[in-house]
């Protein structure tokens, strides 16, 4: 088995299309199939399945892909823990909710990059569904979690802050005039969050639930900014975390319900695989997310 014959199995595993793939590993469209062929002979099993114009992956192939990144993933680390010794250098890949890339991060990034400039950092959005297979197959090196524990076995983590997060609405909605909100209050009321992974939502799912309270519809976000543009617009009931309605709260076009149930703060961590090397790249990293955003 060799490397190349696994850096073209993973992107074509991403593509799904020889000619790109072809593209992407700069060789030409009859060399993929090439190692492809000869990859499926030494594992006695077919990778993909070739139906008419499409390829995709057989069950052997969606079982082998996080192994043939961690090998190459491990063989990248390698290759720069050898080649760059201590000093903090080459790509690393920093996953992170949107909320938190958007309003957090620029200011970690700045520090990052005049300390470090032989970092090649990437940044990911992502939700906490999606992010252990992301860690576990080295798409991701670290991310950023909000959730108020980290209890995966697989992951090591640091505590960074609590996030607040409000319910909010316009000004002019009913419940902005309450004095106080509880759950039974949202009961018919349009909510508008983001999608199931995001870890405040689950907690606000989860109280509803427990509560025996239904919305009277909710409507899903990929974008906290969709949210903000929607909730601002008085088109229904917003849960998002302060760092990104504070501006739109102080100018008077948002205002947060006088919400008295359950708390809705929620924790945010840096996560990372406890079996992962932690790079030179990646203590920096993790340094200065402690001196920049860790609040004790």
């Amino acid at each position: 088995m060799e490397v190349r014959q696994l850096q073209i199995f993973c992107v074509l595993a991403d593509e799904l299309n020889f000619t790109r793939t072809a593209e992407r590993v700069r060789t030409v469209q009859s060399n993929v199939t090439t190692q492809i062929k000869a990859l499926e002979e030494e594992l006695g099993t077919p990778l993909f399945d070739r139906l008419a114009k499409r390829v995709m992956l057989t069950e052997a192939g969606r079982r082998f892909l996080p192994y043939a990144e961690k090998a190459l993933t491990a063989m990248l680390e390698g290759h720069f823990a050898v080649q760059n010794g201590t000093k903090p250098s080459g790509p690393l890949r920093i996953g992170a909710p949107e909320s938190v890339l958007a309003y957090r991060l620029p200011e970690v990034l700045q520090a990052f990059r005049k300390r470090y400039p032989q970092v090649e950092l990437i940044f990911r959005p992502h939700w906490d569904e999606s992010l252990m297979s992301a860690l576990e197959g080295g798409r991701l090196d670290m991310a950023i979690r909000m959730s108020d524990t980290v209890d995966h076995a697989q992951c090591a983590s640091v505590r960074l802050r609590t996030e607040k997060v409000y319910l909010l609405a316009h000004p002019e909605h009913p419940l902005a005039a309450k004095q106080a909100v509880l759950p039974e209050d949202l009961a018919g009321q349009m909510l508008l969050l983001t999608e199931t992974g995001c870890g405040y939502r689950k907690k606000l799912d989860e109280l509803l639930v427990a509560s025996k309270v239904r919305a009277g519809n909710v409507t899903e976000f990929s974008s906290v900014e969709a949210i903000k543009q929607c909730a601002t617009a008085g088109m229904g009931i917003g849960l998002l975390p302060e760092i990104v309605v504070a501006t739109e709260m102080k100018a008077g076009q948002l205002k947060s319900l006088r919400w008295v149930g359950a708390d809705l703060d929620i924790a945010t961590h840096i996560v990372w695989h406890k079996d992962k090397w932690l790079s030179p790249g990646m203590l920096a990293f993790l340094e200065i997310l402690r001196e920049k955003l860790q609040v004790t």
